[in-house]
């Protein structure tokens, strides 16, 4: 049930919700970009968000959200040994040098994951917890569609370039997002130099604004030929929690100049609201065959909050909409009609108008009984 209400709230709202801005964009940046409001998933700024592009190793942040959730579920444990495979020593790219038959703690190889981006220790955690990468991959296939990641694919764990191999900015965004909400990495995810086998290997987090952005929550860096230099990073200040992702920049300072514009915009230019109702607006709806004549509408998704414009908040205006009348029988929860909310002329909000109870359809047996009550209380 819930990596179900994930992904309705993510399918839901950061394809619906309308960009408030598209002039964050970096000269010189991204091929692809995106920043979000991670609690509203509201999309504050967007560039060819939904273009099908390598992501190379940006890939881990799924492979680190399937771990997470294994660790709080149970199945997976930070010190349990795992045992490495002669698979690993095949690996390439940033490393950390294991060898088959090796053994480390989990916690030791996904710190090496979450900070090197290491991609040995990214394989031996994939053997280790699905029994094969190409399991492994089957479940992160499995996990983007259970998140509503309609544009992604996986073929490998890791991030190589592999034809069908493939993501969008918006679909990394809304991965990041999920991560993000688990706090077992929140410490290495901000790490800059660590290291294992007792000092002999270093980790140096491929993530230069762990030094420096104010507020930065974590992140995952990728670069390959052909994916370019990438970046999915996720910070918070105030009660605000943005999500910036850069795919295809052209070299490393260039994704991390284009990451900070639009973390920098968001936090500088937006706000949370939260939206009034107005309950003389929720007047009766009619129902007929119905054992009541009228069913009362509530707003469904009353007290969720969206983000504005900051100086905006004066222009917001609210527009309800309603069903002329129903047929019972009516479930609670049946669309009544529909709640939304505009800054500036701009749509921030929208939430269902739903029945508030039950109201069964009416019956031979209901009208005998009425029938007999009104004449016993003669």
């Amino acid at each position: 049930m819930k990596k179900l209400i994930s992904m309705l709230i993510a399918m839901s709202l950061i394809f619906a919700t309308v960009p408030l801005s598209r002039t964050a964009h970096a000269e010189g940046g991204a091929k692809a970009e995106i920043l979000i409001e991670a609690d509203t998933m509201q999309v504050l700024s967007s560039k060819n968000a939904d273009a099908k592009l390598p992501m190379a190793s940006v890939t881990k942040m799924m492979s680190l959200l399937l771990w997470a959730e294994a660790i709080e579920d149970g199945k997976l444990s930070l010190d349990e040994t795992v045992k490495a495979t002669s698979a690993v020593q095949e690996a390439d790219g940033s490393i950390i040098w294991l060898v088959s038959g090796e053994e480390m703690t989990a916690a030791e190889l996904l710190e090496a994951v979450i900070v090197a981006s290491a991609n040995d220790a990214c394989i031996a955690l994939a053997e280790h917890t699905a029994g094969s990468e190409a399991q492994f991959v089957k479940l992160m296939n499995k996990r983007a569609k259970e998140l509503g990641m309609t544009n992604t694919h996986y073929t490998n764990c890791v991030g190589y370039d592999e034809s069908g191999h493939y993501t969008t900015a918006r679909d990394i965004a809304i991965v990041t997002a999920e991560l993000m909400r688990h706090e077992v990495y929140r410490g290495w995810f901000l790490t800059w130099m660590d290291y294992l086998r007792g000092g002999e290997t270093q980790l140096v987090n491929t993530n230069k604004m762990v030094r420096y952005y104010d507020g930065l929550v974590g992140g995952k860096t990728g670069t390959t030929d052909n994916a370019g230099c990438c970046l999915s990073v996720c910070a918070e200040r105030g009660d605000m929690r943005l999500i910036s992702v850069v795919l295809g920049c052209e070299d490393d300072d260039s994704r991390f100049d284009a990451a900070e514009a639009l973390l920098d915009y968001g936090f500088e230019s937006f706000q949370k609201f939260t939206p009034e109702i107005d309950s003389t607006k929720l007047l009766p709806i009619t129902v007929t065959r119905g054992t009541k004549s009228s069913v009362m509408p509530v707003v469904e998704q009353n007290g969720s909050e969206c983000i504005i414009k900051k100086g905006t908040a004066a222009a917001v205006e609210y527009e309800y909409t309603f069903v002329e009348q129903m047929e019972a029988p009516v479930e609670k929860g049946d669309f009544l009609g529909e709640y939304l909310v505009t800054a500036d002329g701009v749509e921030v909000f929208r939430s269902d108008i739903v029945a508030a109870e039950e109201i069964p359809q009416i019956s031979f047996w209901y009208c005998l009984m009425e029938i007999l009550g009104q004449l016993f209380s003669m």
